[in-house]
């Protein structure tokens, strides 16, 4: 008698498929910001090439990546839209998760590139041409900042998060870049070129490890951090009519879709309805846990029980 808020329930009248899992993933900024990230991108390769500035041609290599994260985060949000099938019953929503991982992973390729290249700027400066990467730098951040813009008005999603990041970094890009060429361009000092790429790779590797925390601990299903899995299974217990509660176990689907499953020893079945009611309720008010399998268990014989809640253990 397993009862749960199934993403895929097949009505046995009409064959109606209905779908409970799923929901707007941001995929139009996420075109929009495609499209002005990567039409910039060519213009400061060019301009870093021939002003010969690290700085410049790093943040049109961020550029790039940006838009094949963009690029591949749309991708992700087009996917998580697609209905639940036999096969995959939550639908494709962890493409969101994946799309993160991806987007984290090229962003600490990236900083080990700039951070290479920089030492050997740094062992042997090159010739920069200051007005020029200052004027490409100072257009390069009015879009960046646009494209940030559009991003933080969109849906908070893991997948925009990781996009948002992209172009917080390449933000920053430009931000040192401008720097670097108002630098040269009064004080003819070429070291400053690498050394703030330096910089922002610092800042970039702080947010990409985290990122990459983040999403490994969905993939790993591990408890969402804002959930106590204690206090769960606590007032689980105290609901009237269950005597324990084992077996429990709360992971992430996607972004801002929480799933549980646990058992729950009941006095008897004839109170199921109304605990399922009150327990999934509950679990969507007080924990922000929108899909739950419970799992009604009556031992034979069994009288009431004081309540308690006993945590899952691994087999030995």
């Amino acid at each position: 008698m397993a009862s749960s808020e199934h993403p895929l329930s097949l009505d046995r009248d009409t064959d109606h498929v209905a779908h409970h899992v799923g929901h707007r993933h941001g995929g139009e900024p996420l075109l929009r910001a495609l499209f002005l990230t990567l039409s910039y991108a060519g213009v400061e390769a060019v301009a870093g090439y021939w002003s010969g500035s690290l700085a410049l041609i790093s943040d049109a290599g961020h550029m790039l990546t940006d838009s094949t994260a963009l690029g591949l985060a749309a991708l992700a949000a087009w996917a998580a839209r697609r209905p639940p099938s036999a096969r995959h019953t939550y639908g494709l929503v962890r493409l969101e998760i994946l799309a993160a991982l991806a987007n984290s992973l090229i962003m600490l390729g990236l900083v080990g590139f700039i951070a290479v290249e920089a030492f050997y700027r740094l062992q042997e400066p090159r010739a920069v041409h200051g007005l020029a990467v200052t004027g490409v730098a100072f257009i390069g951040l009015v879009i960046n900042l646009i494209v940030a813009w559009m991003l933080h008005r969109g849906e908070k999603t893991l997948n925009t998060r990781a996009a948002l990041l992209h172009v917080m970094g390449d933000l920053l890009g430009s931000v040192a870049a401008l720097l670097a060429g108002l630098v040269i361009y009064f004080t003819g000092w070429m070291p400053i070129d690498p050394l703030l790429s330096l910089v922002v790779c610092g800042l970039i590797l702080v947010s990409a490890w985290r990122l990459l925390g983040e999403a490994l601990q969905v993939l790993m299903e591990a408890v969402p951090e804002h959930i106590e899995l204690e206090a769960v299974g606590r007032d689980l217990a105290r609901l009237e009519g269950v005597s324990a509660v084992h077996d429990l176990h709360v992971w992430t689907l996607s972004s801002g879709q929480v799933a549980l499953s646990a058992h729950l020893d009941l006095q008897g079945l004839g109170e199921w309805p109304r605990i399922l009611a009150e327990a999934r309720q509950m679990l969507a008010e007080r924990h922000g846990i929108g899909h739950a399998t419970l799992q009604p268990e009556v031992a034979p014989g069994r009288g009431p029980q004081p309540l308690h809640y006993q945590p899952s253990r691994p087999n030995p």
